[in-house]
């Protein structure tokens, strides 16, 4: 079954779930609600957001096949005009790619792998998106995040693909959805302001004295904080994470101790995954004595190292947000 079957407009009704930064979701919702109004009113699909003062929301999307990809397809815009506007008052010279989280029923992911990972490898070389399934699971949820990263148009292609494995493999047993969690962000004072992280961005915060500040947590804020627009190759594809004909070039990152578990994770799953999802070669140097941080070599093209810079910092932001929430 192609995906010119859901283009088609089969007769079911779908739900989507896309697991966003609260400063996209805010992106979203617009001024007064008018642009998700509007985005309900022309696409005709139900366009639900979880409540709550989370660092990271939930939009579900549901009804008919066309309804859902039309509201998808703005979705998909809107994060597409967000990112030209920040260009704007920026010094890079290339456009990062769009880049969201869709939540699926982990049960359903070995069939979005398929069988030695072929079923996943042909959705990416159809559709010229990078599409990355996360090892683990969502925090008290039998759900996993799919991370896509591409043009508007190889997004949506991708999704509509992954929506046909999915009518055709429903989830088995039962399926604790994710939520989650309201947010306990961690706090950072900087002349004098105090900032909240959410995800890649530090929100000025009303003066509280009572926020427990803890040195980790400044250094992960200068962490995530140290990251520039990311430069990231456009390419006629789509976006691929590997562009050979671009130089080789170098670029190293000190992380503390502490963290580098976050960035590792389980037996490697995390680095392996932004290796994978970059395209660059990460070296993590061994802990030398009398020394807080460890020293990561990132290496390849200048395209696949911005993008491997941002997911690293992209891990240091979230690891931040489930400290102060725990």
């Amino acid at each position: 079954m192609d995906s010119g079957v859901i283009e088609g407009g089969l007769n079911v009704t779908l739900t989507i779930r896309l697991l966003m930064h609260g400063k996209e979701v805010g992106s979203i919702i617009g001024k007064k609600g008018e642009s998700v109004k509007k985005m309900r009113e022309e696409s005709g699909a139900r366009i639900n957001i979880s409540e709550g003062n989370c660092p990271e929301r939930i939009i579900t999307l549901a009804g008919p096949t066309t309804a859902i990809f039309k509201a998808f397809s703005m979705i998909i815009e809107k994060l597409e005009e967000d990112i030209s506007s920040s260009m704007t008052n920026s010094t890079a010279t290339s456009k990062p790619p769009v880049t969201l989280r869709i939540v699926v029923p982990a049960s359903q992911c070995g069939s979005l792998i398929g069988k030695g990972g072929c079923k996943i490898k042909e959705i990416r070389e159809s559709t010229g998106a990078q599409v990355q399934v996360a090892g683990d699971m969502l925090p008290n949820s039998t759900e996993r995040a799919i991370t896509i990263a591409g043009t508007p148009q190889s997004i949506i292609e991708c999704v509509k693909q992954i929506c046909v494995v999915m009518l055709e493999s429903p989830p088995k047993g039962v399926t604790i959805p994710y939520r989650p969690k309201p947010s306990g962000s961690p706090v950072i004072f900087a002349g004098g302001q105090a900032y909240a992280v959410q995800g890649q961005h530090a929100i000025p915060q009303p003066d509280s004295s009572s926020a427990a500040i803890s040195p980790q947590l400044t250094k992960l804020h200068q962490l995530a904080m140290q990251q520039s627009p990311f430069p990231i190759a456009p390419s006629n594809q789509g976006f691929t994470g590997i562009d050979a004909s671009a130089q080789t070039s170098s670029h190293e990152m000190t992380i503390p101790n502490d963290l580098i578990g976050c960035i590792i994770g389980r037996q490697g799953s995390k680095i392996n995954e932004i290796r994978q999802m970059s395209g660059a070669q990460i070296k993590i140097a061994n802990p030398v004595d009398g020394s807080t941080d460890r020293q990561v070599t990132i290496t390849g093209s200048p395209a696949s190292i911005s993008l491997a810079e941002y997911l690293i910092n992209a891990r240091l932001s979230s690891e931040a947000t489930g400290l102060a929430a725990n």
